[in-house]
């Protein structure tokens, strides 16, 4: 298993940073919008109500393709609205796009609530299409929307700025999963959320926070226009960003009984367990990277 992970990593990995780096601005909102709806099907399985669990094949199938469909459109809706190559004017974030982020922001402070009130708190949301479809909106679209944001940022005088913004990210991301794995497996004591996810540690989590703040430590020359400490500051917002958004995913899946959301990646499951930390950590950084500099 360890080994088809690091296959399917290294050859996924590449296949990112390219379309990160260099794919045409015009070209890149498609490819985030496909992750986004890949993503979108395999949360459609999360949808029907607790008492249709496992649902029927043909159900889930139903809710797969009218989720994917609206989340389509409701991409589709921000790129008409605003274009990429508008959302700056005169160094300023397009209004719409703005109150996305700050909208994404208090979503994941309420997802955080609900991870930590996990079971007690899944009452009003357990069985209802509704809310589950809602919360997969709210998941999936600031996660395209912080993407597109820092892509397009500072492009007309840096067209590879947007790209190493995301490429800090998932430095972030990825190091305080690989701090928290290796902590966690010889250190880890004291469960993190046993109700969520009985594998994560509370060692482990502080091991990947110290790892993710080395990180943003040791690329602090790459981001010559904020001090320090701010920049610590938000690596740790990040990271404590991704932990949740991780948690949150297992929170769905454990609630409908299910193990991994999918099977497209050998190894690693579905697109969903892929970008779950990034679903959170990508809004939140843009947000507070633009607060500290635009």
């Amino acid at each position: 298993m360890l080994k088809q992970r690091i296959i399917t990593a290294l050859i996924l990995a590449p296949l990112a940073l390219a379309a990160v780096f260099y794919l045409p601005l015009g070209l890149f909102p498609i490819f985030a919008a496909i992750v986004a709806v890949i993503g979108a099907w395999e949360w459609g399985a999360f949808i029907p109500a607790h008492d249709q669990q496992p649902a029927e094949p043909s159900m889930t199938k139903i809710h797969r393709i009218i989720f994917s469909i609206t989340m389509l459109m409701l991409i589709g809706s921000f790129s008409v609205l605003v274009p990429i190559d508008k959302i700056w004017l005169h160094g300023q974030m397009h209004p719409i796009y703005e109150a996305a982020l700050i909208i994404a922001a208090a979503w994941w402070l309420f997802s955080t609530v609900m991870v930590f009130l996990y079971p007690k708190g899944q009452g009003f949301w357990q069985q209802s299409a509704f809310y589950k479809g809602l919360f997969g909106q709210l998941t999936l679209i600031p996660f395209w929307i912080g993407l597109v944001t820092l892509r397009s940022y500072g492009y007309n005088n840096d067209p590879m700025l947007g790209g190493f913004l995301i490429l800090a990210i998932f430095g972030i991301v990825w190091g305080a999963d690989i701090g928290a794995y290796f902590v966690g497996r010889q250190f880890g004591q004291r469960k993190l959320m046993p109700n969520v996810s009985p594998g994560k540690t509370l060692e482990g989590m502080m091991g990947g926070l110290v790892a993710a703040l080395l990180t943003v430590a040791a690329s602090h020359s790459f981001f010559y226009n904020i001090e320090l400490l701010p920049l610590m500051l938000l690596g740790l917002i990040t990271a404590l960003a991704s932990v949740f958004g991780d948690l949150s995913e297992s929170m769905y899946k454990r609630s409908s009984g299910i193990k991994d959301s999918g099977t497209i990646l050998p190894g690693h499951g579905g697109v969903l367990d892929r970008i779950d930390s990034l679903t959170a950590a990508v809004p939140l950084f843009a947000l507070g990277y633009f607060f500290l500099v635009a």
